[in-house]
């Protein structure tokens, strides 16, 4: 699968608008690429830079390309800095620095290295911070010939006016269960119907969310979760086996990939349930999303935010009247 294939998958209407674009007369100096956290967006516009730069006879590199200028927060310290080298996960700065932008517009001085184009991403566009979108507004003003700005962000609602008017917005929804089936059985083709199933339901139509949730084996979890709300009460052994399937000292996105599944697990029987069941569910799935959000800065015993969650599940079952 080469690198623009994967960049596709779920978004051929997004490729054809900017393919198009490509081959008018009157290309867009800059370009937002809005949606979703995990959409993909980010390799998107990799594969979307490799086609603006690329031209007939003109040899390719295949890997850094000289003409494509890539500015995004930089690792927190030296450690990090070695783990980005490597390919690994990396913990960040918060922001893309001013600094960063001057850099970006010196090299913009010069002529691209090997065609008429050049393309700079910023991932996240919405990560930079004040002094940063002031300087980079010069640059969209008064763009160098043949330079083209993408700007991949889930918050376009927080660049400034300023930015957003001298951009033509790229937007990428949330993918169906169909698509995002579609990813999980090319991408992980091992996975089982339940984990697919599962990964789905937690992805709330993103498909990296997806993704990272087949690469933590929470599968078999989710029918756990069903079971809880069918059985209420009663599954009290259920609500241990839920904490023995997630492990005794689960990491911090574990847990919180727990999290995300128990309010698609809730959200699930939503539309079907009857109305005093309707209210046990948004009482439960709020109070897992108030978890969810205290999860990421809260000290947290795991074991006994995992017991809450199968007791809120438990508390959202189906009245035993109804089900029998």
């Amino acid at each position: 699968m080469t690198p623009r294939d994967s960049a596709l998958l779920g978004h051929d209407g997004a490729w054809r608008e900017w393919t198009a674009a490509l081959e008018s007369t009157r290309m867009h100096h800059g370009w937002i690429l809005a949606g979703p956290k995990g959409l993909g967006k980010g390799a998107f516009a990799r594969a979307a830079a490799r086609a603006l730069v690329a031209e007939p006879g003109v040899h390719q590199p295949e890997g850094a390309h000289p003409d494509i200028l890539l500015l995004d927060p930089l690792p927190a310290n030296e450690d990090e800095e070695k783990k980005r080298e490597e390919g690994k996960p990396y913990q960040t700065k918060r922001n893309i620095s001013i600094d960063q932008i001057r850099r970006m517009q010196g090299r913009l001085v010069t002529r691209p290295t090997l065609g008429s184009r050049r393309a700079v991403i910023i991932d996240p566009a919405d990560g930079l911070e004040k002094a940063s979108v002031n300087a980079l507004l010069k640059s969209l003003e008064e763009p160098p010939a043949g330079t083209y700005f993408l700007l991949v962000t889930h918050q376009p609602g927080r660049l400034l006016p300023t930015v957003r008017s001298r951009c033509r917005i790229l937007r990428f929804p949330a993918l169906d269960a169909a698509q995002i089936d579609a990813i999980l059985r090319r991408e992980e083709p091992s996975a089982d119907a339940e984990t697919r199933a599962a990964a789905i339901a937690a992805a709330a139509g993103s498909p990296g969310a997806a993704l990272a949730f087949v690469g933590r084996d929470l599968g078999p979890i989710h029918g756990l979760m069903q079971r809880i709300m069918r059985e209420g009460d009663g599954a009290f052994a259920l609500r241990g086996a839920l904490s023995e399937a997630i492990g005794a000292r689960p990491d911090r996105e574990r847990v919180l990939a727990t999290l995300d599944l128990a309010r698609a697990t809730l959200a699930e029987d939503l539309a079907s349930a009857s109305r005093a069941r309707q209210i046990k569910l948004i009482a439960a799935h709020e109070a897992v999303t108030k978890l969810s959000a205290q999860a990421p800065t809260y000290n947290f015993d795991p074991g006994l935010l995992i017991m809450e969650i199968g007791g809120l599940l438990a508390s959202a079952a189906v009245p035993r009247e109804a089900a029998t």
